[in-house]
């Protein structure tokens, strides 16, 4: 449902309307051209990466020389030929920190690439990983982020000597005198977790390096190029034209996760280098999910100034963002993209903010749908919930109390943002009246009365596009930025060409991921120059060689409504003005009276020419062409705002061009026993501006409500406390699907934007910003709790009713509580040998035997006294991996007890673990042999799931001593194995299968 205002039109009748997608055809046949479906070149090798199973290590050695000698194996990319030929990436701060796209002298996350071997095949050179040998020296390593940014936390760059990378105050206003004057000061902390995109499609890149001009030509679904283009020339150490960057027609999503294959687009083109050949390299799930990117997870303070009536006069913020193991461009986007409407959509004049940048041993946070809206907003909003709930009012009131007049626009916020246009109370009336808001009281309190959990949440949300190229640079002093040069603005580009026959061509320079750009484009250049939008053809591959680009050009921010597509329209009415005067000159008349619609150009009551006639006289008869006419019709248009400023000595800075607004509310219900959430009604209702094409705006709303109903109820990067990844595989790391999505209402109001060509804002990301803190406000009311966290899973949410998990069944062992420093897997298990402790003893010493009894162990060696180097693959799960393990027999005490440990890397992962063993005998003369054991594990063998290590390593441990047992009698033990026989045998009725 929607309600316009009227709007800035031109002719035609295309824009505003609801035109089904052009590119879709060949999506739903299957015809995309995504980058691994594109042809490569003759001789292209194949990439896969070695990746650290350590979150903090010292990186001592790299060995390929087995892995060379494989067969197929054509070079293996270490970290000193990266140093060699490469620079570290900038860093968008000014601390001495080094991050290359291989680790060179530490590892700072599990994932992290070590080295890449380069094959004939991705088989090959996948099986060649195992056979490179790493030594690594374990660090302790610092997961929380308020841990790290202690002063006694371990370090991860010795060269900055802290974990705090950067740090900002600011000051807008007097907010100490408002909060020294208030009625009442509120406040609440939160945190914000990691979470990521999970795009269909995962990073691919092509590299080629060539060396008769010591130039990289690389492909990849990367959402640029904008400003990283200039980071990886760097780090690739050439001049920005000796980069040649192309993207495929298709990418299978990204939702801002692709700004992160900038890593691997340098790692790439290093390996064409090495290899001598080009190379590609497809990502899979498993290193996805590790080792890509993620949202940046933040801990805020928020504090309150607010009058007796619930007005608040000032904000104070202290935050911080964790970064992961390094911060890589473009962050601190995630803080400062945000920094200009930092009040969000209140009037509230004084501002105190402290910004700390943190790292810690988990992964490189980057962008993600609506990045630094999510994090910004979950802790506004939630301290307005707190405001109204503080002081006995009704949220709403609250709200309403506190949002922007209608007459305010353009406003200046504190912080410099310039919120372009909008009427934030009529689009909150509009959602009341047409989203059934007082039927949704009716229904919490006939729920309460009844006894059930049932909570509305509110949230008001101004969602920011367009971002200014000078935003990031708030992160340094005005000092350091004199010393830089100022940075600002949002070039915008796009071009018309049209061919000897009148067919029409338009590039863009924003290359998509399924948001529609070619039918918004086609239905643009349709709307100026009188044609169907069908007959155009959109193309959005980008080619860094040949297209016009510039430094803000690329995929992000939601961007292209209001500067992509008002970038074409420039470009059209450039080509429409010249074929306006080729058409007065044939006609002798003048250049405004020309009109073009119906796929033809025409004077009213006059002359009238089919579109290509006219536009084919630029081609094939350029002597009739009009004086100062070139011929040939080819135009490209930049535009950028001047309202994106540089941030100013004072930091005021306006981060984003356009502003939207956003009121949602919702309805929820909790089931008290089993603490799931059922949302009843969800409204959004949305200021986007002028909308180009209604059906595509609700087509991208409802996939960041859904993609935000994940971030609000289930996902959740989790790490243990030693670095280990836990939520590695979409078994552990949960997403939305059919079932689980919620059809929300989804209503609009258009106020157009007076600073876009269109009128147009941005709206891709705004549910990503709001949904999160709407569901979490709703969970607040049901429950009365202010310590709200997301997700808000089942087991958080009984936790917050109060709910204890209820004791194991009898006969089931609990899981083991992990210990402190990491996520052991911990348990205990006896079998009965038909042998005495002195001979179960003493063949344990053996080598022979000790090979026998370790499950997968191809070799092992006599290193000393009772230690022993093994060669070992184990499995779990999907992961089989090879290690070169130490095993070590000690705390011998004959024939009563001992020790067996062991630890080992491979290239799916580390682990260790120890079994401390006792022989007890018994009165048939047999020996029970107890033992205790725990395991760690770490990379991707942590990443699929505890739930399957806790049952698999005791499996394993369990058929080491088994195998013992076999080995002294020849039969299985009357340990597991001999119980699982014996439970068949009764099922079947056979009595004992022994």
């Amino acid at each position: 449902m929607s309600t316009h205002q009227a709007g800035a039109r031109v002719e035609g009748g295309h824009l505003g309307q609801r035109q089904l997608r052009l590119e879709d055809t060949a999506l739903l046949r299957g015809l995309g051209r995504y980058a691994d479906d594109l042809a490569t070149p003759p001789g292209t090798l194949h990439a896969a990466i070695v990746r650290s199973p350590h979150a903090h290590a010292r990186l001592l050695a790299v060995d390929a020389s087995r892995a060379l000698a494989q067969k197929g194996v054509r070079a293996v990319l270490t970290g000193e030929d990266v140093k060699r030929w490469a620079n570290p990436f900038p860093v968008g701060v000014r601390a001495p920190m080094e991050h290359w796209c291989l680790a060179v002298d530490k590892v700072r996350y599990v994932g992290e690439p070590v080295c890449v071997v380069i094959a004939e095949d991705r088989y090959l050179a996948e099986d060649a990983l195992d056979a490179v040998r790493v030594e690594y020296e374990p660090l302790k390593p610092v997961i929380d982020p308020e841990k790290a940014a202690a002063k006694e936390a371990p370090v991860l760059h010795e060269a900055v000597g802290s974990n705090v990378v950067n740090e900002r105050h600011f000051n807008y206003g007097a907010p100490d005198k408002a909060f020294n004057e208030a009625a009442h000061r509120v406040s609440i902390k939160v945190r914000y977790p990691r979470n990521s995109c999970t795009p269909i499609e995962c990073y691919v890149v092509l590299g080629q390096y060539l060396p008769a001009s010591g130039s990289y030509d690389i492909l990849s679904n990367f959402q640029g190029p904008y400003a990283l283009h200039s980071v990886m020339a760097r780090a690739l150490d050439v001049s920005s034209n000796r980069l040649r960057l192309r993207t495929p027609p298709d990418s299978g999503g990204s939702f801002g996760i692709k700004q992160g294959v900038l890593t691997y687009v340098v790692l790439m083109g290093l390996a064409a280098r090495k290899a001598g050949a080009p190379v590609k390299w497809v990502e899979d799930r498993l290193e996805h999910l590790q080792a890509s990117s993620s949202a940046t997870n933040r801990v805020a303070d928020m504090e309150a100034a607010v009058d007796a009536d619930g007005r608040v006069t000032a904000l104070r913020y202290d935050q911080i963002d964790d970064c992961g193991g390094y911060l890589r461009a473009p962050e601190p986007a995630t803080f400062y993209r945000m920094h200009g409407n930092l009040t969000g959509a209140y009037d509230i004049r004084n501002l105190a903010v402290r910004n700390r940048v943190v790292l810690t041993n988990k992964l490189p946070s980057g962008l993600n749908r609506g990045f630094g809206g999510g994090q910004m907003y979950f802790a506004l909003e939630r301290l307005m919930h707190q405001v109204s709930r503080q002081l006995g009012l009704d949220p709403l009131e609250v709200m309403r109390r506190n949002l922007l007049p209608a007459d305010a626009f353009p406003y200046r916020t504190a912080s410099g943002a310039l919120l372009d246009s909008g009427d934030y109370g009529a689009t909150v009336d509009l959602a009341l009246r047409d989203g059934g808001f007082s039927e949704l009281l009716q229904r919490r309190d006939q729920a309460r009365a009844e006894g059930r959990l049932y909570g509305i949440g509110l949230c008001a949300v101004v969602e920011p596009s367009i971002s200014n190229m000078g935003y990031i640079t708030t992160a340094l002093t005005p000092e350091q930025r004199r010393k830089a040069g100022p940075k600002n603005g949002a070039v915008s580009t796009a071009t018309i060409g049209i061919d000897p026959l009148g067919g029409i061509t338009v590039h863009v320079s924003s290359t998509p991921q399924g948001q529609g750009h070619q039918t918004v484009a086609a239905q643009v250049v349709a709307e100026v120059l009188g044609v169907a939008p069908k007959d155009i053809m959109v193309n959005v591959e980008l080619d860094t060689g040949k297209d016009a680009w510039s430094i803000a050009s690329g995929n992000y921010s939601s961007r292209f409504s209001g500067a992509v597509a008002g970038a074409v329209y420039k470009a059209a009415l450039k080509v429409r003005e010249r074929l306006a005067n080729i058409a007065a000159t044939m006609w002798d008349l003048d250049a405004d009276q020309v009109r073009f619609a119906g796929g033809k150009v025409f004077i009213e009551g006059g002359p009238s020419l089919g579109f290509h006639r006219v536009a084919g006289t630029a081609h094939w008869s350029p002597a009739l062409l009009p004086e100062n006419e070139p011929g040939g019709l080819r135009e490209t248009a930049f535009w950028t705002p001047p309202q994106l400023e540089a941030p100013d000595d004072d930091d005021h800075i306006n981060s984003s061009l356009c502003h939207g607004f956003i009121f949602d509310f919702c309805g929820l219900e909790i089931d008290r026993v089993t603490g799931e959430i059922h949302i009843d009604r969800y409204v959004t209702s949305h200021d986007a501006g002028r909308l180009l094409n209604p059906m595509l705006v609700d087509g991208q709303i409802r996939g960041g409500f859904t993609q935000a109903l994940g971030i609000a109820l289930m996902e959740e990067f989790a790490y243990g406390e030693d670095g280990s990844f836990l939520s590695g595989t979409l078994a552990d790391y949960l997403l939305p699907t059919a079932p689980e999505a919620v059809e929300p209402l989804i209503l609009h109001t258009e106020t157009p934007s007076p600073f876009t060509p269109l009128g147009a804002k941005g709206v891709g990301e705004g549910n990503n910003m709001s949904t999160p803190v709407c569901i979490a406000n709703a969970v607040a009311d049901a429950l009365g709790r202010a310590d709200i966290q997301l997700p808000l899973t089942p087991s958080r949410v009984r936790a917050l009713i109060g709910i204890d998990e209820p004791p194991a069944p009898e006969g089931l062992e609990p899981l083991a509580a992990p210990r402190a420093g990491g996520p052991a897997l911990q348990a205990r298990d006896s079998v009965e040998i038909p042998a005495s402790p002195q001979t179960v003893y003493d063949t344990v010493l053996d080598p022979d035997t000790l090979r026998a009894i370790i499950p997968g162990c191809h070799a092992l060696e006599l290193e000393g006294d009772n230690q022993y180097r093994a060669d070992v693959t184990v499995g779990v799960g999907m992961i089989k991996a090879r290690f070169a393990a130490k095993v070590t027999l000690s705390d011998l005490d004959p024939p009563h007890s001992l020790r067996l440990s062991g630890s080992g890397d491979s290239s799916m992962g580390s682990a260790s673990g120890s079994a401390h063993v006792t022989l007890v005998a018994l009165d048939n003369g047999h020996t029970r042999l107890d033992y205790v054991y725990e395991v760690d594990v770490g990379g991707k063998i942590a990443a699929v799931g505890g739930r399957m290590l806790q049952s698999a390593s005791k499996i394993i441990i369990g058929q080491v001593f088994n195998r013992l047992a076999q080995r002294l009698t020849g039969q299985p033990s009357g340990g597991l194995w001999q119980r699982l026989r014996t439970l068949l045998a009764r099922l079947l009725g056979k009595g004992d299968a022994s």
